[in-house]
């Protein structure tokens, strides 16, 4: 800019010369003018006279056009210097530098990313990658904890806030992004941090629930318990289908060593965290509901129950 304006002051001495030497040609003009009326001197004494002052006036003129020129550069400078200015558009803590103070930048065709701000770290956001098996249980809304190992035993509450559509495909392994959102009033947590995500889709509270190991249990077939009567073992009863929510369990209606016995039933179940079942039938607390079976020493078999 002090360059510019340099330039400029000398533009502008050069236009009050030029001014100075167009007066003195249109004095001379008008003087060899008013000769030539007078028949004092000649045509072509006034035409050089004109000549120099139709010479002069474009000098001026010229002269004018160089400051206008001069002037624009120095505003398109001015506004330069403005840019070199990085103003954050928002209040917020700078996560990543990318350059030193004195760097030169230079953008072509896109810009260049000089900082990454963070607005507000008292709201974090986790990319979870949720397997396609379970990412159709997830909707906007859900609860949502998020644990670290910087913070191990600590966790961090949340919800859902999108469940996108674009599948992440890592060597056979199809996953689906999920925005969640969580709470971060003490800024601990920080960016790029990797963190295990738990999402609650379903809950139930103060249900009676049974053992997983329960709704799996089937019996031994008659034929390969072996029995101390001839002829072949009678025909098994054909269980009946279960439905879509309902679940098969045995039922402990005689526990006396030796003569334990059980009968099915068909229950409506609920949620599972993976070892435990809600029942939402009037199933009663308590019930004694088998889960497997022993051999004893007499190749008989006896039934383990437990209560849920």
């Amino acid at each position: 800019m002090s360059r510019s304006n340099a330039e400029l002051a000398a533009a502008r001495a050069n236009v009050e010369s030029a001014k100075a030497s167009h007066a003195a040609a249109k004095a001379a003009y008008e003087r060899a003018k008013r000769l030539h009326e007078q028949n004092l001197a000649s045509r072509g004494e006034l035409d050089t006279a004109l000549g120099q002052f139709e010479v002069t006036r474009a000098q001026v003129a010229s002269a004018e056009a160089q400051i206008a020129a001069i002037q624009a550069q120095l505003r398109q400078s001015a506004t330069n210097v403005g840019w070199t200015k990085i103003l954050s558009p928002v209040d917020g803590v700078v996560v990543t530098r990318n350059v030193d103070p004195g760097a030169t930048v230079v953008a072509s065709f896109q810009a260049p990313v000089l900082f990454v701000l963070a607005k507000d770290l008292r709201k974090m956001r986790v990319m979870a990658d949720v397997d396609e098996a379970d990412v159709g249980k997830l909707k906007e809304g859900m609860e949502a904890e998020a644990v670290v190992d910087a913070f191990p035993g600590e966790s961090f509450r949340g919800a859902v806030q999108q469940v996108r559509y674009s599948p992440n495909n890592v060597q056979g392994v199809v996953t689906y992004s999920a925005v969640v959102e969580v709470d971060n009033p003490d800024d601990k947590l920080r960016p790029g941090m990797t963190a295990t995500v738990s999402i609650k889709t379903r809950e139930a509270k103060g249900a009676v629930r049974v053992p997983n190991a329960a709704l799996r249990f089937k019996p031994t077939p008659p034929e390969k318990k072996g029995s101390d009567k001839a002829g072949p073992p009678p025909p098994a009863k054909p269980e009946e289908k279960l439905g879509k929510g309902e679940g098969r369990v045995f039922v402990v209606t005689s526990d006396v060593p030796g003569d334990e016995k059980a009968e099915p039933r068909i229950v409506k179940i609920g949620v599972t965290d993976g070892a435990f079942t809600a029942v939402l039938d009037a199933l009663p607390a308590g019930t004694k509901v088998v889960t497997d079976e022993t051999d004893e020493k007499d190749e008989s078999k006896k039934r383990r129950s437990r209560l849920f």
